[in-house]
């Protein structure tokens, strides 16, 4: 009986996606009616409330709106602008290098942001113009754009990584580190492909002027900055100096005084950085609140430890139910939010990787590279929407410039399967 009304209530779910209700709502309402038939209203209602109230009141979820108003206060301050400045200085004048220098910019800015749509949002607007009057093709500039802002996904200060550490109880600072080597490895991927493209086809992306080491030496310093904000968060946190969220009102308050004194921010600018700190913290406050009662509801059905029952028993290689896994989470992805989707299938799944003997840390690496193909496969590709937004590209167009960087992509995703050492080996050499 439990079983068949969780099935039932997930349909009912999929169904709400469907009708473009938010998502924490949809959750909510779910596990709201699916406790209620299994439990009682009473006993739904209790649920709802103390879900709710232990979310809102937890002081771990502060990581959120500390992070995210970092990422908001950079964004908002011009240190993308400098960053992509400094990065094509450097390389610019190699062939691809004004796209090469929008990957080490993006790269850099990401240790900041958390968030991979204000970093596409961002180059969209700083990179693009820069492309567009050296004549780059629209496939590679809209292209390499779309793709740098998932980065994001794996650098510190990721919010899918917090949020997978949320769910599934895992250290942070451990999936921080995780997630550094495997990004390294892409952004030298997606380099390699740009490279690789222009040799092909030297049209599509014409040699800039070279910079001078004056100029060169001249701008480190905003690099310079960056990385020591970015080594504050994450060494206090190796350190055990301070928590996540400690952490993260650290770099927002060092991104604030570094902002204040380049004088790049306004007080107007500052109200908008916390008028959408906190919009968007609140947002995911609402899909943890979703989540837990939808998770709570799941948990009663006993349909996480029947999947993992079931999975562990089937006749094939772990590697092969873990790449089912993975199938699901794109499919899933592709036609709701990729983050959401984690949110709902990750209580479901998680035990069924515990089982086969998978490392967690590891998982959450694995995933995190399958939510940055999300982003920019259709028809949910929130990346490509972005950057079609801004620069008016036909979407089709954008697609084309993706499809070489998604290739590197799953080829990464098969190498992380193939050497998980390369997630492992930072949390292992700094948490022992």
């Amino acid at each position: 009986m439990s079983e068949i009304t969780g099935i039932v209530m997930l349909f009912v779910l999929l169904l709400l996606f469907a009708t473009g209700i938010e998502l924490a709502f949809a959750m909510a309402v779910v596990g709201f009616i699916g406790f209620a038939v299994l439990n009682g209203v009473s006993s739904a209602m209790n649920l709802l409330a103390r879900d709710m109230f232990d979310v809102m009141t937890n002081y771990g979820y502060t990581v959120f709106p500390l992070f995210i108003l970092m990422g908001q206060i950079g964004f908002h301050s011009g240190i993308a602008q400098r960053l992509y400045a400094c990065s094509n200085k450097f390389i610019g004048h190699i062939p691809g290098g004004l796209a090469m220098a929008t990957i080490v910019g993006g790269s850099a800015f990401k240790a900041i942001c958390g968030s991979a749509t204000a970093t596409t949002a961002t180059f969209a607007s700083v990179a693009m113009p820069e492309m567009d009057r050296y004549d780059y093709d629209k496939r590679l500039s809209t292209g390499v754009i779309a793709t740098v802002g998932t980065l994001g996904c794996l650098i510190p200060p990721s919010v899918v990584l917090i949020l997978y550490g949320v769910i599934t109880e895992q250290s942070i600072g451990r999936l921080f580190l995780a997630g550094v080597v495997p990004a390294i490895l892409i952004a030298v991927f997606f380099m390699g492909i740009i490279y690789g493209w222009v040799k092909i086809n030297p049209a599509i992306a014409p040699v800039s002027g070279r910079s001078t080491w004056k100029e060169r030496v001249r701008s480190l310093p905003e690099v310079v900055w960056v990385f020591i904000v970015f080594l504050l968060m994450i060494g206090g946190i190796m350190q055990g100096f301070f928590t996540p969220s400690e952490a993260g009102a650290v770099g927002a308050c060092a991104v604030l005084i570094l902002a204040l004194v380049k004088r790049d921010l306004t007080f107007k600018k500052y109200m908008t950085s916390l008028s959408e700190a906190i919009r968007t913290a609140g947002m995911f406050l609402m899909l943890l609140v979703g989540s837990a009662t939808l998770g709570h509801f799941i948990a009663v059905t006993n349909i996480p430890q029947k999947t993992a029952e079931w999975l562990v028993a089937l006749p094939v290689n772990r590697y092969v139910i873990l790449i089912g896994i993975c199938i699901v989470f794109e499919m899933g992805g592709s036609f709701i939010e990729d983050l959401a989707f984690m949110i709902l299938a990750l209580p479901i799944f998680y035990p069924t990787i515990i089982k086969l003997g998978f490392d967690p840390i590891w998982f959450a690496v694995v995933i995190c590279v399958i939510i940055m193909v999300g982003m920019i496969i259709p028809p949910v590709a929130i990346c490509v929407f972005v950057v079609k937004n801004i620069t008016k590209v036909p979407m089709g167009q954008i697609y084309r410039g993706c499809a070489p960087f998604l290739i590197a992509l799953v080829i990464c995703w098969g190498i992380l399967l193939l050497f998980p050492q390369l997630s492992l080996w930072l949390p292992s050499l700094f948490f022992k």
